[in-house]
């Protein structure tokens, strides 16, 4: 497969808008209830934490599925780099979906961690760890999202040792994507 359908299933896979499935399943337009955002944490606040935690997978499954399985039917020498690709296209499809016209995506961080699940698991796995502790602590789920997206770049730093690698890099530029999408907390 040509590495351009790769970018366009993974962007469409991002933009399955499963928070708006979920609450118009439920005749609730989650766009117009709590925060507005359609992201797992306004669907735990509005429709329960059942719902939210279907919409959590959902939205980290967008992210881990391409970057995971799209690779390996890619026509290039470097399929690893279009696995870092597809994850983005994934991202910017969460966040801007196609199917609800670009506008009204989550934030990014389910499909973030589906994405980082795939690419670099340990690191991940710590990362989680810290959003855990900080959610724990605080109950504010943007000041965990946010810090643990600061720990991903550094514990894949800190296990690889190569701030030019690829994913090290593409872990930088996702931290600061999702910064951007929580801009207004």
């Amino acid at each position: 497969m040509a590495p351009i359908f790769g970018v366009i299933i993974s962007y469409l896979a991002g933009s399955i808008p499963s928070a708006y499935i979920a609450g118009k399943l439920r005749g609730v337009d989650l766009r117009k209830h709590g925060s507005g955002n359609l992201g797992a944490t306004n669907v735990v606040r509005v429709l329960g934490p059942r719902i939210g935690a279907a919409v959590f997978i959902a939205d980290f499954l967008k992210g881990f599925l391409p970057v995971y399985f799209l690779p390996t039917y890619t026509d290039t020498l470097r399929p690893e780099l279009w696995a870092l690709v597809y994850g983005a296209a994934a991202i910017v499809g969460h966040v801007k979906p196609i199917f609800l016209l670009g506008k009204g995506g989550g934030k990014g961080v389910a499909t973030a961690s589906g994405v980082f699940m795939s690419l670099a698991l340990v690191p991940m796995l710590v990362a989680q760890g810290v959003w855990i502790i900080v959610f724990y602590f605080t109950r504010y789920v943007s000041l965990a999202s946010l810090l643990s997206a600061v720990v991903l770049p550094i514990a894949i730093l800190a296990l690889y040792r190569d701030a030019l690698s690829p994913v090290f890099v593409a872990s930088v530029i996702i931290v600061l994507f999702v910064f951007w999408t929580h801009r207004a907390n």
